[in-house]
């Protein structure tokens, strides 16, 4: 029983360490983009650094999730850890942009493995009564991982190679590899399978479509532009063919009799919007601190740990309480808090003391916690071992979905509102105002910048920064109160916590289930 048990706690730790990289990815290398362009070049193709990476990521993770019902978890898992551990180190040896860029797209399909698979194989493992604790703390390190990546990144870019954010993932991971791939004993066998090859082709190019118009449209190419109405175009109409496939097909990639569950449903609505209003604080946050209050990088790291260690506090708390309670019961108050954090967060000015931003910030992470660990217990807790990886692939999927959309979204608010104050602001100095309102906000108000413009000039720019960012949390508000809405429309659903159930597909189309 002990060795069991040790046994177990080995798996979950692989498991954990697995998530960490994945998700703090991103965030590293966002830490680490200035070093990088300035030491392989390519200004011109600076997006591909996150595009490509979010391309494969995303297109892979229904696919994944899908696969892994199909024929075991652990292969899939051990293949996104090779795949994310070999994107890594090339990544780490590149010697141009094009490189790299394909480097991160290899490290993609990885992690589009890694996340929404680690997440199911808890739920297969442990005893329904104890999925909560284990879900809390795949939330809290989800949250710790998105704060911990800047400070982590800032401290390797400043003190050693900017090739070492790539590099250090390679302990990590082999580690996990180890400690999952020889402690996880799969028992279930897999018969032979019909895979989906229609939904695969059509889904992959359909993602990758629409994220290449949302990751250049506005940057590389103007909104109007046909590479992006086309890439939009085609996204939509590959969108059409997978869906149509999906209802016909017999294992679909997605099964939308999954949907037929409230909470499943649900949670997926509260997933894209929270992931939608949670990122704006992720990205925003730290640009007022650089820009309206003169911080650096480590800086605004810094002043994010009070939002992981809120999220990391609630994330567990909130997965425990699930066990007994409602979704909507353990979400809502939670929601509350978070709807007022970034309200808060919307009233920041340059003379708000620390101690008040930190204060919000603690508020923010209180609030957001439970939605890295209830969100995933919702939309896997009324479906078996056959189907847990859809769920949860799918679950993923669209809070990725969500943030991408939110950063699109609300750079453009932020930006247009950026652009329109410093043109009031220095309206009478004409082409050096159209210079400095084409330029981009967070270039032109780095500690190196700032210390090269007049000191008038700064304390323009830096209030026209301010009211920019105020009036993007300011929006941001409609997606945190929809946020509340969509809460309610879970009912009474709560965890159930199955071993084995009626499989998606079998669910009878007709009314929608309210699972209680």
């Amino acid at each position: 029983m002990n060795s069991e048990r040790s046994r177990l706690g080995l798996v979950i730790a692989g498991l954990l360490l697995g998530i960490f990289v994945s998700a703090m990815d991103n965030t590293i290398v966002a830490t680490a983009t200035g070093n990088i362009v300035a030491h392989l070049g390519g200004l011109d193709k600076i997006v591909w650094i996150t595009a490509a990476y979010m391309l494969t990521e995303m297109s892979g993770m229904p696919i994944f999730g899908k696969l892994s019902d199909m024929y075991g978890r652990k292969r899939f898992f051990a293949f996104g850890l090779i795949a994310f551990l070999i994107g890594s180190i090339l990544c780490g040896t590149a010697q141009n942009m094009d490189q790299l860029a394909l480097y991160r797209a290899i490290q993609g399909v990885g992690g589009g493995a890694l996340m929404p698979i680690a997440f199911t194989i808890i739920f297969d493992i442990v005893p329904p009564e104890q999925s909560g604790k284990f879900s809390g703390m795949f939330g809290a390190v989800f949250g710790i991982a998105s704060i911990f990546g800047p400070l982590l990144g800032a401290y390797i870019t400043e003190h050693m190679s900017w090739r070492w954010v790539f590099y250090i993932n390679v302990p990590i991971g082999i580690v996990a590899f180890l400690l999952v791939t020889l402690g996880y004993h799969e028992s279930r066998r897999h018969g032979k399978q019909v895979i989906d090859w229609v939904g695969i082709v059509t889904l992959v190019p359909a993602v990758a479509s629409f994220m290449f118009a949302l990751e250049f449209g506005g940057a590389q190419y103007p909104w109007n532009s046909p590479e992006i109405i086309g890439g939009f175009v085609v996204a939509a109409v590959l969108f059409a063919v997978f869906l149509g496939n999906e209802r016909r097909a017999r294992e679909p990639v997605v099964s939308f009799h999954m949907f037929r569950k409230r909470a499943f449903a649900s949670s997926n609505i509260v997933g894209i919007l929270s992931g939608s209003a949670y990122i704006v604080a992720v990205v925003y946050v730290p640009i007022y601190i650089q820009g309206v209050r003169g911080g650096s990088a480590m800086t605004a790291g810094l002043e994010l740990l009070p939002m992981m260690l809120g999220s990391s506090v609630t994330a567990p708390v909130a997965g425990q309480l699930a066990n007994r309670m409602t979704y909507r019961s353990v979400l809502w108050p939670f929601c509350v808090l978070f709807f007022a954090g970034i309200y808060l967060l919307s009233r920041l000015a340059g003379t708000t003391p620390t101690w008040q931003l930190l204060l919000v910030m603690l508020m923010v992470g209180f609030g957001i916690g439970p939605f890295f660990s209830v969100i995933g217990m919702a939309a896997m807790g009324d479906f078996d071992d056959r189907n847990r990886g859809a769920a949860s692939s799918t679950n993923a999927f669209v809070r990725e979905l969500g943030m991408a959309v939110g950063i699109v979204i609300y750079g453009v608010v932020q930006k247009h509102a950026f652009e329109s104050d410093v043109a009031v602001a220095f309206r009478n100095l004409g082409a050096y105002a159209d210079r400095l309102r084409g330029m981009d906000p967070r270039a032109i108000l780095t500690p190196t910048t700032r210390s090269q413009i007049p000191v008038p000039i700064v304390e323009k720019l830096s209030h026209a920064m301010n009211a920019s960012i105020h009036t993007t949390f300011v929006w941001d508000l409609i997606p945190a109160g929809v946020t509340m809405l969509a809460i309610l429309w879970m009912g009474k659903a709560r965890f159930q916590g199955k071993s084995a159930t009626v499989p998606a597909s079998d669910v009878k189309l007709g009314e929608l289930e309210p699972n209680g």
